[in-house]
């Protein structure tokens, strides 16, 4: 069957890493809708070369930029209308959603609602509204799957096995750009610095949360959601190689591992084609050439935001909210120069303390809290 894919993010890694899966697989899928935010030529590019029914844009002067480029017969929306018409689009029968932070909740949901397949690389929908989240998932009978690829590894190996047989999750982490430093290198690290990491080629925002290791504490939320596990069965461990992308431990003692070169066109595919596994074209792992894969303990002393992230986790209600949100204040602020590295910890921690979380908190009251954490954390001085 021919999967029409609508995207949420297409210029962005995700998203573009998404269309290089989609070349290779011309019989497979076929690109219906694409939304992006301000990038333009990227967008131009991608629309000319797919030539999807519908496309979006951040503002409406960048929709009409794109429009003047592309032909009559490519309709360009903009703005969070847009975002949820590229979502719904009735033609598409599988949504990537590959948004970066928050506002990748609602066209989600949108989605859902309308029925869609979702291959889910924006944490932050499960982060901030899991319950809504997977709740509705479950009432419309529609599939989620991950494609971050530490959530695809659990998927593939939590694959005909009862999650009743289960001891604990095991989410690998790089470490980020930053694991070998020590608090007081942490204390004049640069943006430069930070979006410099070892193993993955990502956007400017989830490279950052490497860095904090606030990204697996995220991680981790989204894997309590999407498998239905507490959060004192899930484990971070530091695998500086990331070969091993994530892990599972079984009642018996046995420990189940996905493998594979950090490269995220093979969990994409696999969320695309599942149940079918596709051929890819890129390089074999070659363990030989690697020769050892090395673990450490996360060293939350030095890297608090991983802390803050199950705290807020196991309190619940409005606190993930409020954490994802003051992060993502914390990192604009970071990326601008105006806070120093470990002030984005800091800024986290002053939200959170300060925040009245509300238990089960209904969609209106999960936006409100994203509102207050930021406007809190904007005006937040250290």
């Amino acid at each position: 069957m021919l999967e029409k894919i609508a995207i949420l993010g297409s210029t962005g890694s995700i998203g573009t890493s998404t269309l290089d899966v989609v070349k290779q697989h011309p019989n497979h899928f076929q690109v219906v809708a694409l939304a992006a935010g301000s990038n333009v030529e990227e967008m131009i590019q991608q629309a000319l070369t797919f030539k999807p029914h519908m496309i979006s844009m951040a503002t409406k002067d960048l929709a009409e930029k794109v429009a003047q480029a592309l032909p009559d017969s490519i309709k360009v929306v903009w703005g969070e209308e847009g975002l949820i018409e590229v979502a719904t689009h009735s033609d598409a029968t599988y949504v990537v959603s590959s948004l970066v932070g928050s506002r990748g909740l609602e066209p989600t949901l949108a989605a859902i609602e309308a029925g869609k397949r979702i291959g889910l690389a924006n944490k932050e929908t499960l982060v901030t509204a899991g319950h809504l989240v997977m709740e509705r998932a479950k009432q419309k009978k529609v599939d989620i799957l991950p494609i971050d690829s530490e959530h695809s590894a659990i998927f593939q190996c939590l694959n005909g096995e009862r999650n009743e047989d289960v001891r604990k999750l095991i989410l690998t982490a790089s470490g980020g750009a930053f694991r070998d430093f020590t608090r007081d290198q942490l204390a004049t690290a640069t943006p430069e610095m930070a979006l410099k990491h070892p193993n993955w080629a990502m956007g400017a925002k989830v490279t950052i949360d490497t860095a904090t290791m606030i990204n697996k504490g995220l991680e981790v939320m989204e894997a309590h959601w999407l498998f239905s596990f507490s959060y004192d069965q899930i484990e971070v461990l530091v695998h500086p190689q990331s070969i091993i992308h994530s892990m599972v431990e079984f009642q018996d003692g046995a420990v189940m591992a996905q493998l594979g070169t950090p490269d995220m066109k093979v969990p994409i595919q696999y969320a695309m084609s599942y149940p079918q596994r596709l051929t890819l074209s890129m390089p074999p792992l070659s363990l030989s050439d690697i020769k050892q894969l090395t673990f450490l303990e996360p060293d939350v002393s030095r890297f608090p935001c991983l802390a803050m992230a199950f705290e807020a986790g196991k309190a619940g209600g409005t606190m993930p909210t409020v954490l994802n949100a003051a992060n993502e204040i914390a990192v604009e602020k970071f990326l601008k120069k105006t806070i120093p590295f470990l002030g984005i910890e800091a800024m986290i921690e002053k939200t959170l303390e300060t925040h009245d979380s509300i238990k089960n908190p209904q969609l209106e009251e999960i936006k409100h809290a994203d509102q207050w954490a930021r406007e809190f954390a904007r005006q937040l001085t250290l």
